[in-house]
């Protein structure tokens, strides 16, 4: 992928022909809505009340009932998808087949062409250290072809270091711009800069007000070699958030096992506050198959499509 790096057409290309040949038409077509409402596809049976379409009257059930009982339908609509991309100085980091970051903007990319259909639309936030730079919803292979060509973010020094903006904050930021109801991918390592390691999050509230209102993927990126310390003696270690430098003796077994427990502690952790947010979880490595994984995931959503919103609370609208 580094080499993707200078030639970003030559990377859009190969992306695209990947795409089309491994996970096309796994997100394209009309979306079922969260809502019932104007759709082709039988939902909910009720007693009938003016206003109703008398054309959906089910006469069995209402033979049966002694009552005209009609069928109400799912919406249906063309699908927005909003994408929220973390491109912070952690994810600049990569000692397999990519950095963090590349796997995150092909994976992201993938979706978006493959959300490319009729009407569909989709919306871009960049996390970096500077803020969340925001894209208006616009055709998925736009989006891909901007990631694909944007700048590879560049590891904090010591000297540069701020404090940027959190994760938790560009969740809300999130929420607030993308509320019709929809599609949310979030792609990121997951990775605590304020040195938090267990539950509960910072950002588990903003992840659950999203998902109560829009189908939700978290895209959670690993490298190998963040999981394990090498034993390489003494080293010098960067944190890319913050800029601190901490000293380290990775000869240390006592501390080489103290680091791999709190790193599954922590993936652990992650995982678990996806799931009771009621997101998808996907986990991807560098060194992964990328498209295989994405592939597995949306064949699962397509044969096990996520239930819709509580009926009662959306009937009314």
């Amino acid at each position: 992928m580094n080499a993707a790096r200078r030639s970003p057409d030559g990377a859009f290309r190969r992306l695209d022909l990947t795409v089309q040949r491994r996970v096309s038409g796994l997100l394209q077509g009309e979306s079922a809505g969260l809502r019932l409402g104007p759709g082709s596809d039988a939902e909910e049976l009720v007693p009938y009340s003016p206003g109703h379409d008398v054309r959906r009257i089910d006469w069995n059930a209402t033979a049966r009932l002694g009552d005209p009982h009609v069928w109400l339908t799912q919406a249906e609509h063309e699908l927005e998808t909003w994408v929220l991309v973390d491109r912070t100085p952690s994810m600049a980091f990569g000692t397999a087949l990519a950095e963090k970051v590349e796997v995150a903007e092909a994976t992201v990319s993938a979706i978006g062409i493959v959300a490319d259909g009729p009407g569909n639309r989709v919306g871009l936030g960049i996390l970096d250290a500077g803020g969340v730079r925001w894209r208006p919803p616009t055709t998925g292979r736009r989006v891909a072809r901007r990631l694909l060509t944007a700048e590879p973010p560049s590891p904090r020094t010591a000297e540069t270091a701020t404090v940027g903006p959190t994760f938790a904050a560009a969740l809300v930021e999130l929420g607030r711009r993308a509320r019709i109801p929809g599609l949310r991918v979030i792609v990121s390592d997951l990775l605590p800069a304020d040195g938090t390691w267990e539950r509960p999050f910072d950002w588990e509230p903003p992840l659950r007000r999203l998902t109560a209102r829009h189908d939700v993927i978290v895209v959670e990126i690993v490298d190998p070699r963040e999981l394990d310390l090498p034993a390489v003696g003494h080293v010098t270690i960067l944190d890319p958030e913050t800029g601190r430098q901490h000293e380290v003796d990775t000869s240390d077994p006592r501390l080489r096992a103290a680091y791999a427990e709190a790193m599954r502690s922590l993936r652990e952790h992650n995982a678990e506050a996806v799931r009771a947010a009621g997101a998808d979880h996907l986990r991807v490595s560098t060194d992964d198959d990328w498209a295989r994984l994405l592939i597995r995931l949306l064949r699962r959503r397509a044969r096990h499509p996520r239930p819709a919103r509580s009926r009662a609370a959306t009937a009314t609208h």
